[in-house]
């Protein structure tokens, strides 16, 4: 798989901070979504607390479906800008200076 790049080391962990927050919040959406019936409109269920539990379910499984679904893709797109890179300068330091330093015209 190669090294990463200090850059790359740190998109990573932003991308994995934005996965945990964005979850937190549609975990937070999905069992108020389920279980505020109970509280707000007075509907019953069979079982006390079987709502709330329905409710935990869903924001858990809301929860780690986002936080796969972002990382995944985050992944994806990393492998791919790092092969986009390999391929566009085989053999080549890309971060290296310029072979002719002060020639800022094409023509010269």
């Amino acid at each position: 798989m190669g090294t990463r790049t200090q850059g790359e080391r740190d998109a990573t962990t932003v991308e994995i901070g934005y996965a945990l927050f964005v979850a937190t919040g549609l975990a937070v959406i999905a069992f108020f979504a389920v279980s505020a019936p109970a509280d707000f409109f007075g509907v019953t269920s069979p079982s006390p607390g079987l709502l709330r539990r329905a409710g935990l379910i869903a924001a858990a499984v809301v929860f780690v479906a986002t936080v796969a679904t972002i990382l995944l893709r985050h992944g994806r797109s990393s492998a791919r800008a790092r092969r986009r890179m390999s391929a566009s300068a085989p053999g080549r330091d890309t971060s290296a200076q310029p072979s002719q330093p002060g020639r800022t015209r094409p023509d010269s």
